[in-house]
């Protein structure tokens, strides 16, 4: 709707509104745009518009509507409508993240080959798997305030840049001497992550309507969990330990970085092509709502601020770095814990390793197909922590049966519900935290993570050097109890579930407002610019 007065500005908007139809989706349920105060039904709020409805306080904004922004006056919101280009958006981001993780584990699962390849100690070689942890601490503030303040295409285009960037350098380094430059490779893709793993939540919440949301984050989050599923199995295949045959085996190198370079490459492309900052149209009422806020008003101190300050965001952030550092303790010892009760069984460790990792990816989409059909998030959260504890008790007290098809079924069910915790937790935590930007929530997710993982790592692994692997299991069972106590603890408090469903009962506000004067003359605006539509 264009604004009064200005003719040449409403048939260059209608006309623009004329080629966005063309190309957008299906419409999304929900508030109708055309309501003169944006959320009551149209009826309705006419009756509350009318003088009377006014002298009997019917008239009255409520309170979380009133800190809400308002559109210009004499224009409506636009409608939720889903693009057809999410789909391709999701895609080629879950391919190139794929990849980034895959880069991740090629050298871990390689470790005795690059041991004799480049002449080092098994701690340089573990030094270029550890990177990716050690650069995401100091890195993810800086990345979330790029994310927040320059966008989601620019971020992708660093993330999936990067990627590609340090994918090339690994094809130059494929000679004994050149092992400072393979690290030095790895290290530009372990910065290329840190715009990478807070992305899955805010491509979900910028692109997909309510009812797709959190299947939507579980798939970005997917396709990391397969780069890594796929770096179990290919690296081996293509790079034989031809210890004998140096010259062969750098050849078999070269073939495996040279082809994950070209696929890095055509991914930066896509990403070129495919992303944009977001959909012509907001794909829910909650995103409907943050367009409004006008980009002046934002500040990242004070969201970072604003987190910190949500209690319920504390306690999850608190109780998923520990089931997700946990997580990453397992993954990294699993070898040595099968190894010291099934001596030999090397190849079968890395088959569970894989068997861990494709159950959590099936937990994963499971989890998040169940989220949109009933948003209930702390429930579920809860819920599949527990199970996670019960499947780590299992396992440990299961693993020096000397059977290993029970440790193939122990892991799997613990791998089901550790991964598939992951997309809850980024879901969650932006539902309590709305309108905080999902990037900063889901980055301090992953510093939390990365932080408890490295702690327990290291903890773990004297435990299970010393004393075995049931004191290291133990240690985590622990830990895992009282991320259970904290997440109990979490109030629940849907805000982004409510705006999408009309109930406005929480208090939205991306800042605080800089006074209460500030606050007082915008409730009088909003107050005038409703009596002013009637």
């Amino acid at each position: 709707m264009g604004r009064p007065g200005d003719g040449a500005a409403a048939e260059e908007e209608e006309e623009e509104e004329e080629e966005e139809e063309e190309e957008s989706g299906e419409l999304v349920a929900g508030p109708s745009p055309q309501q003169p105060n944006g959320f009551l039904p149209g009826k309705e709020a006419e009756e509350r518009g009318s003088p009377a409805a006014r002298a009997a306080g019917l008239g009255a904004l409520p309170e979380a509507q009133a800190m809400l922004p308002s559109p210009v006056p004499g224009a409506a919101r636009a409608a939720p409508r889903l693009s057809r280009r999410r789909l391709a958006v999701l895609a080629v981001f879950s391919l190139y993240s794929l990849l980034n993780a895959f880069q991740w584990i090629q050298y871990s699962i390689l470790s005795s080959v690059f041991v004799h390849f480049y002449r080092a100690s098994y701690t340089h070689v573990d030094w270029l798997s550890m990177v990716y942890m050690v650069a995401y601490v100091p890195l993810i503030l800086p990345a979330t305030w790029l994310l927040d303040t320059r966008g989601l295409r620019l971020t992708a285009l660093l993330g999936s840049g990067l990627n590609c960037a340090g994918a090339w350098m690994k094809c130059a380094s494929v000679r004994q001497s050149l092992y400072p430059l393979t690290l030095m490779a790895q290290t530009v893709c372990a910065v290329a992550q840190v715009f990478i793993l807070g992305l899955p939540s805010r491509i979900a919440a910028v692109w997909f309507g309510p009812k797709e949301v959190s299947t939507a984050c579980a798939v970005a989050v997917l396709g990391n969990q397969l780069g890594t599923a796929i770096g179990f199995l290919l690296p081996p295949v293509l790079v034989p330990n031809t210890v004998d045959d140096i010259d062969l085996m750098g050849h078999n190198i070269s073939i495996m970085f040279y082809g994950t370079a070209a696929a890095c490459t055509l991914l930066f492309l896509l990403t070129g092509v495919v992303f944009e900052e977001k959909p012509k149209f907001p794909p829910s009422q909650a995103q409907a709502v943050l367009q409004d806020i006008p980009p002046e008003d934002y500040s990242y101190k004070q969201s970072i601020i604003n987190l910190f300050r949500n209690i319920p965001f504390v306690l999850l952030l608190i109780s998923y770095g520990i089931m997700t550092g946990a997580f990453y303790s397992v993954s990294t010892l699993l070898n040595q814990m099968i190894v010291t009760h099934y001596e030999g069984e090397e190849v079968n460790a890395g088959r569970i390793g894989l068997t861990l990792v494709v159950a959590g990816m099936v937990g994963s989409i499971i989890c998040g197909l169940w989220l949109d059909y009933t948003k209930t998030y702390k429930q579920t959260t809860l819920i599949v922590y527990i199970l996670s504890f019960v499947g780590m008790i299992i396992f440990t007290f299961t693993l020096d049966l000397g059977y290993l098809v029970i440790v193939f079924v122990t892991g799997g069910v613990l791998g089901f519900f550790m991964t598939g915790y992951l997309p809850l937790g980024f879901e969650f935590a932006v539902e309590i935290t709305y309108p905080e930007s999902e990037g900063t929530s889901s980055g301090l997710l992953n510093a939390s993570a990365q932080i408890f993982g490295i702690l327990f790592t290291l903890v773990q692994g004297k435990l299970t050097t010393d004393y075995g692997p049931r004191a290291g299991n133990l240690f985590l069972c622990a830990w895992m109890f009282v991320g259970i106590i904290l997440t109990a603890l979490i109030k629940s408090d849907l805000r982004r579930h409510n705006i999408n469903s009309g109930i406005l009962n929480t208090d939205i506000k991306a800042v605080p407002v800089d006074s209460p004067m500030e606050h007082e003359k915008n409730n009088t605006v909003l107050k005038n610019q409703s009596e002013s539509a009637i």
